[in-house]
């Protein structure tokens, strides 16, 4: 871990204080079957970590980047911190309430203060719904007495936010261009006005230009409604632009986590400058 993450942290608290705090998660699946499985007898034939004991701080307002290869752990660990996955082990606090304690009703409430921007922005959408029933869904669940009226005027005008016309409620996903649907899915994330949004590899299914364009809309609703992100990516170049803090994630576990300029300018560990080496232009962002 960087030496001066510490007093990172104590200067971020005091701007803005600890929103979310995890502590000790882990998570383990079943190993493939095959020649190569091995013999079933132990956990280690039976089981693989894919979250291993981690620990993390997210602060009101900044922008964690949580960043490593594909099957480190990275996703995994997002739908544990929204318990769309139930950790083995370990504790989450939300704005200091323990989540893994919460019944149904009390997590149905807690959850209107933390949404997820999905990476595939296809798969995502029901496709058998009207985008404006889809954005507007989570207030006819949250706010359910708000009049058809007022929900509709709510869903529009979030569509228009995120560079979307009201006439395109009326219309299926499968109309809408990649970047279109991913502009979709943001509005029904933020249609809530939640605390933390946990956007997991959000441009990665988008070409650059188009995922430019989306990283940018992040940004702006970040300072417009004073959103805290956790931003999953494997992409370093994207990391640069967008985080104020990086955890570098590999085998389930973090390797190093820091203000996001000595991250990329200056790391400590091993792996992640590997991970730099390989993508070069990427200290270029900050």
């Amino acid at each position: 871990m960087n030496q001066n993450h510490g007093e990172d942290l104590k200067e971020s608290q005091k701007a803005g204080g600890i929103l979310l705090e995890a502590k000790g998660l882990k998570k383990s699946f079943p190993r493939g079957g095959g020649i190569f499985a091995g013999d079933g007898n132990t956990a280690e034939g039976k089981n693989f970590m894919a979250v291993d004991g981690v620990s993390l701080t997210v602060l009101q307002g900044e922008t964690l980047a949580i960043v490593g290869e594909s099957g480190c752990g990275k996703t995994t660990l997002a739908r544990m911190l929204l318990r769309l996955i139930e950790p083995e082990e370990g504790k989450i606090l939300f704005c200091g309430r323990d989540l893994l304690k919460l019944a149904a009703a009390e997590l149905r409430v807690a959850r209107r203060g933390m949404q997820m921007i999905f990476q595939d922005p296809f798969a995502s959408l029901n496709p058998r719904m009207r985008v404006g029933e889809i954005v507007g869904e989570p207030l006819a669940i949250h706010e359910a007495k708000l009049s058809r009226s007022e929900r509709q005027a709510r869903t529009v005008a979030m569509m228009e936010r995120v560079g979307l016309q009201g006439e395109a409620l009326q219309r299926y996903p499968h109309e809408f261009s990649g970047g279109q649907r991913q502009r979709i899915g943001i509005a029904r994330a933020l249609i809530l006005r939640p605390k933390l949004v946990v956007a997991d590899e959000p441009v990665s299914a988008l070409d650059v230009s188009i995922g430019a364009q989306v990283l940018l809309l992040l940004q702006e609703l970040q300072s417009e409604f004073g959103l805290t992100y956790i931003f999953i990516s494997h992409s370093l170049p994207v990391v640069a632009q967008v985080a104020t803090r990086i955890a570098v994630m590999n085998a389930g576990r973090f390797v190093e986590i820091g203000e996001a300029k000595q991250v990329l300018k200056r790391p400590e560990n091993e792996y992640t400058k590997e991970l730099l080496a390989a993508v070069p232009e990427a200290a270029a962002g900050t």
